[in-house]
């Protein structure tokens, strides 16, 4: 049981699943933070409707790229949490074009990166003390969502190791693989620097899934994704730190 989670990117796909897994909990969070860049827009009418209908999702504007939403956020997540401090966050916010090595230039590239490694790096920075807060309430914990958690969303297409098997030709979304590679980096600095804290640090592979991103040739369901996902999360300790784990909770390479 844990008490408060934020995510990114909580209006669709993945990031929506999670939501909706979460309030269904027998002990869902008290606090379940859904953030995203318009919580107000058309896309978005399918968590604002959650959100009539459970008192503990706090809908948010959280732009990743935007130091100043991500500053709104943090405020306003402080205000909800009343001292206690953050147990999880999950970095799901991505982007993914679909541009191979022959056509990628560097504004796909810049721009990627500002989603995929620079958003996940600064929303960690800015919601790092309430992190810490709550690795220090929950002491008694051992390393794990209970205590203190961080969670980047990443990918297999990410693993340098797997890109042979990986490989597309036609389909090498370059710019996200890379960010991938990195965010899987970032994710290693972060284990290594905030385990003096007690905040554990994991990357998250949540499989091909039938998403907008993932399309309907991905052989996953959101609902079996996510499924997979929560039960990584309920068994998350020392163990996962700093390394990439799969939605069925198999450890895959950098």
């Amino acid at each position: 049981m844990i008490s408060s989670v934020l995510v990114t990117g909580s209006n669709r796909g993945i990031g929506l699943e999670l939501i909706k897994k979460f309030i269904a909990k027998s002990q869902p969070p008290e606090k379940i933070f859904a953030t995203c860049r318009n919580p107000n827009g058309p896309r978005s009418e399918e968590l604002r409707s959650l959100a009539l209908k459970h008192s503990n999702i706090v809908l948010l504007t959280l732009d990743a790229t935007d130091t100043n939403s991500v500053k709104g956020a943090v405020v306003e997540v402080e205000k909800h949490l009343n001292g206690s401090g953050l147990n999880l966050l999950i970095n799901n916010a991505g982007v993914m074009p679909r541009v191979n090595l022959d056509k990628v230039d560097a504004d796909d590239m810049i721009d990627t990166f500002r989603t995929n490694v620079v958003g996940p790096m600064q929303v960690t920075q800015a919601f790092y003390p309430l992190l810490k807060k709550s690795a220090e309430n929950n002491a008694q914990e051992l390393l794990g969502c209970k205590r203190a958690a961080l969670v980047n969303v990443s990918s297999l297409l990410g693993s340098i190791e797997k890109t042979s098997l990986t490989f597309d030709v036609e389909k090498q979304v370059v710019s996200y693989r890379i960010s991938k590679a990195a965010l899987n980096m970032l994710t290693r600095l972060q284990s290594e620097t905030y385990k003096k804290d007690g905040i554990i640090c994991t990357a998250l592979h949540p499989g091909w899934v039938k998403t907008e991103m993932g399309t309907e040739r991905a052989p996953l369901t959101t609902d079996e994704s996510v499924t997979g996902i929560m039960e990584v999360l309920n068994s998350l300790s020392e163990k996962q730190n700093g390394i990439l784990v799969c939605w069925d909770g198999s450890v895959l390479p950098w």
